[in-house]
């Protein structure tokens, strides 16, 4: 699995925000649902829906809930290893961030 620059981003933004207005329990349970969200993406990457991808044209595009958190997880597959693009709140303009921090990774 790749977690490209922007998503690690992503996942650090929340974090911070649940540890300063949460505590650290929530933020800790945060990362594990995050953990949880990338490994089922890893065994099962067919898994996800194509919504956004259809919406912005890449059809390899996918996303994956991160449970009991707002955010979903959006990556491609390509020669049998999962690429996480972005990790964003579900009440973003989706397809206006996903082109935002793109990087090469």
């Amino acid at each position: 699995m790749v977690l490209r620059a922007a998503a690690r981003r992503d996942v650090d933004d929340p974090l911070n925000h649940y540890l300063v207005e949460a505590g650290r329990k929530t933020a800790l349970r945060f990362i594990d649902r995050v953990e949880e969200a990338f490994l089922h993406v890893a065994m099962n990457p067919e898994s996800g829906s194509a919504r956004y991808g259809h919406e912005l044209n890449l059809v390899e595009l996918r996303s994956w809930p991160v449970r009991s958190y707002p955010y979903l997880g959006f990556y491609m597959t390509a020669r049998g290893q999962v690429d996480v693009w972005r990790v964003l709140h579900r009440q973003r303009d989706i397809p206006a961030w996903m082109g935002e921090g793109e990087d090469s990774e």
